[in-house]
């Protein structure tokens, strides 16, 4: 139980590093994710308005009945797809990309390329 509770603020700490240099503005949101063991989720942010924009996580209704058996990476990039096709339908092209304290490795990194290929650029 110490390990896990180490780790999970050794993780809030990284995060809170990197928010010291990210902001999202309404031009440019932050893409934020957030990674369970089970589930992974992201959205754009307006900082400054302190909004959340778009969001799409692998718990929702719809896409956990097409994520069903699929692999935690190909599940993370199919959210990243669905996120960028929400982003670009509301108007977003751009984001500054917040890895919320996770490396960029794995379920994050695939996550990021599906936004990548559905049409966001950071």
């Amino acid at each position: 139980m110490q390990r896990q509770h180490n780790r999970h603020h050794a993780r809030l700490k990284r995060h809170r590093r990197l928010r010291n240099r990210l902001a999202g503005t309404p031009t440019r949101p932050r893409l934020n994710v957030f990674r369970s063991s089970a589930h992974i989720s992201a959205q754009l942010i307006d900082d400054e308005a302190g909004h959340t924009l778009v969001a799409a996580s692998s718990n929702e209704r719809g896409l956990r009945e097409q994520l069903a058996g699929e692999q935690p990476t190909a599940a993370a990039r199919k959210v990243g797809e669905v996120l960028a096709e929400r982003a670009v339908a509301a108007g977003y092209t751009a984001a500054v990309f917040d890895r919320g304290g996770y490396r960029f490795h794995g379920r994050v990194k695939a996550l990021a390329d599906g936004s990548r290929s559905g049409g966001l650029d950071f």
